[in-house]
């Protein structure tokens, strides 16, 4: 059976970093590895040769950190060099790294899929815009931005993108999507009120009624609910939002 990869000394000046699906470059994670630095037991990066060049698609602090320690200079390097990978498959596997690369975070894991055309996470995103809301790559909260990125797309790929994109529909009604309104307690419990109750409920009754509700003091109560765990005190909270006084039209606990 023929190697996946040859054993190949690349000078260092040769080593392409792909910005289009690569993290940026953490000078301190750089740092961090300089000062316990041991060729011995450093590892080999890896490296996709395409069209002529060698992109690095697991390995750019280590090549950095070796420079560090060679004066910053160039120099020879021992690399995995794997052939034949298009673009899309060196984005994949650096979104699906693990081991002792630096874990990436689930918003630099989700560019690379985007950028390696996975199904699932264009799905995902389709599914969140499609709800008026969109992705926060860069972490910082804003309207309708959803930052619990890990969140969403857990729920997204267990419930299907119907039921995700409904739930994330009657919060964008409710709350216009305000930052407050999208913390993945929230997120989670009105995937599941959706869920629960998908054929049974009145989507513009519980957009009026949450619309009437403050999404912080929402959150807040389920904070302080000692009764029950989990997701399920925030969708007890929503049903009893939902149902209010009034019995017709209320709907049963089924969770």
């Amino acid at each position: 059976m023929k190697p996946l990869y040859d054993m190949v000394e690349i000078n260092s000046s040769s080593l392409v970093v792909p910005e289009m699906y690569q993290r940026r470059l953490n000078t301190d994670r750089v740092a961090a590895i300089v000062a316990e630095f041991d060729e011995r037991i450093a590892n080999e990066p890896k490296v996709s040769l395409r069209d002529g060049t060698y992109f690095i698609f697991d390995g750019q602090h280590t090549v950095m950190a070796r420079k560090q320690k060679n004066g910053n200079c160039d120099l020879p390097i021992l690399c995995k060099v794997y052939y034949g990978m298009t673009e899309d498959e060196e984005a994949r596997l650096f979104a699906a790294q693990t081991g002792k690369s630096a874990p990436l975070t689930p918003s630099a894991k989700l560019r690379a899929n985007l950028y390696g055309n996975d199904a699932n996470s264009l799905a995902f995103v389709e599914a969140t815009e499609k709800a008026g809301l969109h992705i926060g790559y860069e972490r910082a909260s804003g309207k309708g931005r959803i930052i619990c990125i890990n969140t969403a797309f857990a729920e997204f790929k267990r419930t299907g993108p119907a039921i995700y994109t409904e739930a994330l529909m009657v919060m964008h009604k409710a709350w216009e999507g305000v930052p407050e309104s999208l913390r993945a307690e929230l997120i989670r419990a009105m995937i599941r009120f959706v869920e629960l109750y998908h054929n049974d409920y009145n989507r513009s009754r519980l957009v009026a009624k949450l619309r009437e509700t403050n999404p912080v003091t929402l959150y807040l109560a389920g904070m302080s609910d000692k009764s029950l765990k989990g997701r399920k005190k925030y969708v007890n909270l929503i049903l009893r939002i939902y149902n209010g006084t009034s019995k017709k039209g209320a709907l049963p606990v089924k969770f």
